[in-house]
C-alpha cells in the first residue's frame, strides 16, 4: 500500500497548484522509496526513461527555439530570401520541398520537418512571397494550405520506404495475422512506385498552380 503514496503526492500537488513537473518528479521519488529502491536506482530509472523517450521530448525543446526565431524575424527573412531569387515560383518552391520531404522521410528522418518545424516558420512564408511576385494579393489561406498539404504528401508517401517505420511493421503484423508472410524490405520496395506516383501527381498539381497564377496575373 505504501507504493500508492505517490498518487497522494500527485493529488495534493495538483490541489495546491504546485509546478506539475516538480509534483510528478516528487511522486516518482516517493513511490520508488516506498517500494524499497535506493536513491541511485530511482535516479537510474529516471535516466533510462528519459533516454528511451528522448525523441518524443525533443520536439518540446525545438518548439520554443522556433518561437524565438519567429519573434526575431525568421518569417521576414524567409520571405526576403525567396523574393531575392529570380524565377522563384510557388510551384517550383513546393516541388523542391516535396522532393526534399520524400527523400528525408524515406531515410527515416520523419521529424526533420513538419507543420510546426518547417511549414509555418519557413515554407509557408516563402511560398506566400513567391505567390505575391506572381500577382497574388497578400493574405489568404490557399498558399499556406498548399504548403501544408505538400508536407503531408511528402511525409505520407515517403516514410513507407523506410524499412523500420511503424506503418511497415503494422502492415507486416496485419498480413501475418491472415497467414501471409512477407518481409518488411519487400513492403518498402513496393512503396517506391507509390511515392514516385505521388511526386508526379502532386508535382503536376503544383505545376498547374503556377500556370493558373500566371494566367490570372
Amino acid at each position: 500500500m505504501l507504493v500508492l503514496a505517490g498518487i497522494a503526492v500527485i493529488v495534493a500537488g495538483f490541489l495546491l497548484r504546485f509546478n506539475p513537473l516538480l509534483v510528478v518528479a516528487v511522486s516518482a521519488l516517493v513511490t520508488g522509496l516506498a517500494a524499497g529502491l535506493d536513491p541511485l536506482a530511482i535516479l537510474a530509472a529516471f535516466g533510462k526513461a528519459f533516454n528511451a523517450n528522448r525523441y518524443v521530448s525533443a520536439i518540446y525543446i525545438v518548439l520554443p527555439v522556433i518561437g524565438l526565431l519567429e519573434r526575431h524575424g525568421l518569417q521576414e527573412r524567409a520571405r526576403g530570401t525567396i523574393a531575392a531569387l529570380k524565377g522563384a515560383t510557388v510551384g517550383r518552391l513546393l516541388i523542391g520541398y516535396l522532393l526534399f520531404r520524400q527523400i528525408t522521410a524515406a531515410l527515416g528522418l520523419t521529424s526533420i520537418a513538419g507543420p510546426a518545424q518547417s511549414v509555418r516558420p519557413l515554407v509557408a512564408p516563402m511560398a506566400q512571397a513567391a505567390a505575391e511576385r506572381q500577382g497574388v494579393p497578400p493574405g489568404g489561406d490557399a498558399i499556406p494550405a498548399m504548403a501544408a498539404a505538400t508536407d503531408n504528401i511528402g511525409l505520407f508517401f515517403g516514410e513507407d520506404i523506410f524499412i523500420a517505420i511503424g506503418s511497415i511493421l503494422l502492415m507486416k503484423g496485419v498480413l501475418e495475422g491472415y497467414g501471409i508472410t512477407i518481409q518488411p524490405l519487400h513492403l518498402s520496395l513496393w512503396a517506391i512506385p507509390t511515392a514516385i506516383a505521388a511526386l508526379l501527381i502532386h508535382g503536376g498539381r503544383l505545376w498547374w498552380l503556377d500556370r493558373r497564377l500566371a494566367r490570372s496575373a
